[in-house]
């Protein structure tokens, strides 16, 4: 019989250890899009998709099943039809495609690389806080961002995908290139700025220029680091919330060493 002061085995298993955890004093949020400009952008962006007839399609091969052995089949079988290199890439138009970044991952990986130059986030993404972390990411490199709603189901009809969270656009070398310039211009006037209090005085990342070489080879100029003796900016007043500590239990795993005994 255990002591009715101590827990049991089995009590001592079902407890789950408790963390000690902060709330933020940071709050970021998306700034609103007016409703006149949500139909702007949604309307544009439709129209370009399907002018361009950007479109991922997907080959669905034909496959037989698997018969039983011992069996005979009645019918001869038909031959399976031979699928040609130009339709095992989905996308419709390649370079266009290697222009847009499409997703939560991909636009991250882009902007932390600091290529983009608008950035279009759906509001119906759930849970919600999977892309705020794209608010910090896009003010910091300066990249025009916003979230509108219904961007899903708008832009994921024509470009032949299930859902569109996330949609952004690469910068490009040369304005020639970019096929979604003219889109990226009409849109950039109509994007709202990001309030982020702690990051007012930051300026944004430059992009990294390319140079070209007598042979022929780019290669990535290094930023150079600010001199130590340069006057830091004062940093625009802001309010911050208060810190508050939700609990803090002690760690009922750590084992407490004793004092070693004396060897007589």
């Amino acid at each position: 019989m255990a002591a009715p002061g101590k827990p049991t085995k089995k009590e001592i298993k079902k407890q789950t250890p408790a963390k000690t955890s902060f709330t933020s004093p940071f709050a970021s949020k998306w700034s609103p899009l007016p409703q006149e400009d949500m139909h702007f952008i949604l309307k544009t962006l439709k129209d370009k998709l399907i002018s361009m007839g950007l479109e991922k399609k997907e080959v669905k091969v034909f496959r037989p099943w698997r018969k039983k052995k011992g069996k005979k089949p009645d019918v001869a079988p038909q031959p399976v039809p031979q699928v040609s290199d130009s339709s095992k890439n989905g996308w419709t138009d390649v370079a266009a495609r290697q222009q847009l970044a499409i997703g939560i991952n991909e636009v991250t990986k882009a902007l932390e690389r600091n290529e983009l130059r608008l950035l279009l986030v759906c509001k119906s993404v759930k849970p919600k806080h999977t892309t705020n972390h794209l608010i910090a990411l896009s003010t910091t490199r300066g990249v025009p961002a916003c979230q509108v709603p219904r961007l899903s189901q708008s832009v994921s009809e024509p470009l032949g995908l299930k859902s569109v969270l996330a949609l952004g656009f690469r910068r490009c070398s040369s304005s020639d290139d970019g096929v979604f310039t003219d889109t990226v211009d009409a849109i950039k006037p109509r994007v709202p700025t990001l309030d982020m209090a702690w990051l007012q005085g930051a300026k944004p990342e430059e992009p990294v220029a390319m140079e070209e070489e007598e042979g022929g080879e780019r290669r990535g100029q290094k930023r150079k680091l600010e001199s130590e003796s340069e006057e830091v900016s004062e940093s625009p007043s802001c309010t911050l919330q208060p810190l508050q500590v939700k609990r803090i239990v002690a760690n009922p795993a750590k084992k407490k060493r004793g004092k070693p005994k004396k060897k007589l």
